[in-house]
C-alpha cells in the first residue's frame, strides 16, 4: 500500500488528459471482432491491460479468461465469448470479485449458453449464444446493455435487447453504439429498448481513441476550487456521458470557457446545486468535493450504484468529507452537503478506488498536509495521475 502526502499547492497550468478508457474498451473489442486494426493511444492502465489480455487469451485459445478488476471488460466479454461459442472460465481479483454478474446468470441460458457460477467470479461459459430477444433490467448497470450489443451484432440472426426498466447511465450505451457505427456495424434504438440486426460485419480500420473526460473532472474540479486549469485533448462533441461534468461546473458558478479541444475552468465563487446523478454517476466523486467547497447545499441524488464499484462510493465519499471536516449526510441514493465549512487537514481512506484516491487528492491540495492511503489505486485507470497533477502545479508526494 502507498501513500499519498498531499501539500497545499494550487492548479496553475494546462494538461492533456490521457485517451479515454471506455472508449477504448469498446473499441478494442469491435477491433477484435472485426480481424484486425490498430487502436490506438491506449493508455497502460490495469483495465486495460485485462481487456487486451482477453482478447490475446481468445486468439491462442487459452481457456481462462483474467478480468483481473475491471468490471467493464468482464461484463463485456462474458456475452462476446458466448457469442463465439468459447468453453472458457472468466476469473479476476481484487474489489471484482465482489461485483455481480447476475444479469447473465438468467437471461444468457435462454439462448444456448450455460453458465457456472454463483453470481460473481470465477463463472464458466459453454455452449454457443442464439440470437433473440433478451429481457433486461436497466437499471442495474449499463454494462451488461453494451456487453450484448456487442455480442449480439457478431451473430447471423438478428436479435432485440428488451428493456425491463429504464436504462440509467444511457450515455454509456450512446457511446457503445457510436463506436459500433464507427466500425460499420448498426444498432437501431427502438421504443423497447434496441434492435440488432445479424449478419453485420465489424470493418477493419485503424482507430483514434480520445480523451478521456472522466479523467479531465478531477483537475477541471481542481481549476474551479483553486487556481486556473486547461484540459487539453478534449472532444466538445463526444458521446462520452462524463462531458456533463463541464454543465455541472458551471452550474456551481465557474469560470469556464471551451473550444474546439480544450476546457478552462478558473476558481470563482461557488454555490450548491441539485444533481441528479443517474446518467453519471462516476463523476460524483469529483462533484463532492466541488460541492464541499462551494457555499450553501448540494443535494446529489440517482447515485445508488455507487454502491456496487471499486468501493461504496458513497460511503467511502461521506466519511473523506466527514475526515476534512465537511458538513454531510448520507442518503440511500447519495448525499447532502452543506458547504462553506472550513476544511481542515486530515488522513483520508482511498479504499483501494482509483476515482476516490484522485477525487481527495484534488480536495487536499485547498488544505495542505493531508494523507490518503492506497494512492497505488490510480494504476487501474490512470497511473501517471500524479505526474500530471504535480505537473499542474500540485504538490504530492507518494510514498
Amino acid at each position: 500500500m502507498s501513500i499519498a502526502k498531499i501539500q497545499k499547492s494550487i492548479f496553475n497550468g494546462e494538461v492533456t488528459v490521457p485517451a479515454s478508457k471506455s472508449v477504448a474498451h469498446r473499441a478494442l473489442i469491435c477491433s477484435f471482432l472485426a480481424g484486425g486494426g490498430n487502436v490506438e493511444p491506449i493508455i497502460s492502465s490495469k483495465d486495460m491491460a485485462a481487456t487486451v489480455g482477453i482478447i490475446n487469451s481468445l486468439k491462442k485459445g487459452e481457456n481462462t479468461l483474467n478480468s483481473i478488476e475491471s468490471g467493464s471488460t468482464l461484463r463485456f466479454m462474458i456475452p462476446v465469448a458466448a457469442a463465439l461459442g468459447k468453453e472458457v472460465t472468466f476469473v479476476g481479483q481484487g474489489s471484482l470479485l465482489s461485483r455481480p454478474i447476475g444479469e447473465y446468470l438468467t437471461l444468457l441460458p435462454l439462448h444456448g449458453t450455460q453458465i457456472k457460477s454463483n453470481g460473481y467470479l470465477p463463472a464458466t461459459i459453454s455452449g454457443k449464444l442464439r440470437n433473440g430477444s433478451f429481457e433486461v433490467n436497466g437499471n442495474v448497470s449499463s454494462q451488461y446493455i453494451t456487453g450484448l450489443l456487442l455480442a449480439l451484432a457478431a451473430l447471423d440472426g438478428d436479435s432485440a435487447v428488451i428493456l425491463k426498466t429504464e436504462l440509467q447511465s444511457k450515455p454509456y450505451v450512446d457511446m457503445t453504439i457510436k463506436v459500433m457505427k464507427d466500425y460499420g456495424v448498426d444498432i437501431r434504438e427502438t421504443d423497447f429498448g434496441y434492435l440488432v440486426k445479424g449478419g453485420q460485419k465489424f470493418k477493419v480500420q485503424d482507430y483514434v481513441v480520445e480523451g478521456d473526460w472522466s479523467q479531465a473532472a478531477f483537475f477541471l474540479v481542481g481549476g474551479a476550487i483553486n487556481g486556473e486549469v486547461t484540459v487539453k485533448g478534449l472532444d466538445i462533441n463526444s458521446t462520452q456521458g462524463d462531458k456533463a461534468i463541464v454543465d455541472v461546473i458551471k452550474r456551481f458558478g465557474a469560470d469556464v470557457k471551451i473550444d474546439d479541444k480544450s476546457v478552462t475552468v478558473k476558481k470563482s465563487e461557488l454555490h450548491g446545486i441539485e444533481l441528479d446523478a443517474t446518467d453519471i454517476p462516476d463523476m460524483v466523486p469529483a462533484i463532492a468535493v466541488l460541492a464541499a467547497n462551494a457555499s450553501g447545499k448540494t443535494v446529489i441524488k440517482g447515485a445508488e450504484r455507487l454502491r456496487y464499484k471499486e468501493s461504496d462510493r458513497i460511503e467511502s465519499v461521506v466519511y473523506n468529507l466527514k475526515a476534512l471536516g465537511a458538513d454531510v449526510e448520507e442518503t440511500s441514493d447519495g448525499m447532502i452537503i452543506y458547504g462553506g465549512k472550513k476544511l481542515h487537514s486530515a488522513k483520508l481512506k482511498g479504499y483501494n478506488d482509483h476515482r476516490i484516491v484522485m477525487a481527495f487528492s484534488v480536495a487536499a491540495m485547498n488544505i495542505g498536509d493531508c494523507e490518503i492511503d492506497d494512492a497505488q489505486s490510480i494504476n487501474k485507470s490512470y497511473p501517471l495521475f500524479f505526474d500530471d497533477f504535480n505537473n499542474l502545479g500540485g504538490n504530492a508526494d507518494v510514498l
